[in-house]
């Protein structure tokens, strides 16, 4: 087994923490800082206080590119607005478009009939089926509370209690019984 020397671990620390490490490190905090001064104090509070500084904060930059994404959005929907409001110039003749202001209004009425139709139909079912689901809620709430009242009884019966504090066989029996007599039942049922 070798011992390592305390003068060896003291060389292993110069080599790391040496001049030319800590060289090393001085030049990559002056260029970090700018320059041999690093920053003046005119340039620091000048720094801070201007708002093209802002354009360096992450955070800022992410709002400031979402605000001018959603204006270009809402500038295209607008052009999209105005080119669908302008009348068309191919049909100038009052005629025509007599005719196929008639013919839209018809479409509109029959499309807006069956709409309302298909409305009431939809909530006629929709009310239905909200029907449906309430009774069958009521149903299964009515079944938790009968089963609920029978254990609850059966629950009495078994920690029932002679004048002695010994428990009422009589009951504990019954039930054992009825068990057997229900699974009995049942394998019956299954053998036909």
């Amino acid at each position: 087994m070798k011992k390592k020397n305390p003068s060896n671990r003291e060389d292993d620390r110069e080599k790391t923490n040496g001049p030319k490490s800590m060289v090393n490190k001085r030049k990559k905090n002056m260029k970090r800082l700018g320059g041999a001064a690093g920053l003046s104090l005119e340039a620091f509070v000048n720094a801070k206080s201007n708002t093209s500084s802002s354009f360096s904060n992450p955070a800022l930059i992410k709002k400031q590119r979402e605000f001018y994404k959603n204006a270009k959005y809402v500038s295209k929907f607008k052009k999209k607005l105005k080119q669908q409001h302008q009348p068309n110039e191919l049909h100038s003749d009052a005629e025509n478009e007599n005719r196929e202001g008639s013919k839209m209004m018809n479409k509109n009425k029959r499309s807006k009939n069956s709409l309302k139709e298909l409305y009431e139909k939809r909530r006629e079912e929709e009310e239905k089926a909200r029907i449906e689901r309430e009774a069958i809620l009521k149903a299964k709430k009515e079944e938790r509370e009968r089963s609920e009242s029978r254990r609850k009884a059966a629950r009495e019966k078994m920690f029932k209690k002679t004048r002695h504090g010994q428990p009422v066989m009589k009951y504990r029996i019954e039930h054992l019984l009825q068990l057997v007599q229900g699974s009995n039942g049942n394998s019956t049922d299954k053998n036909l």
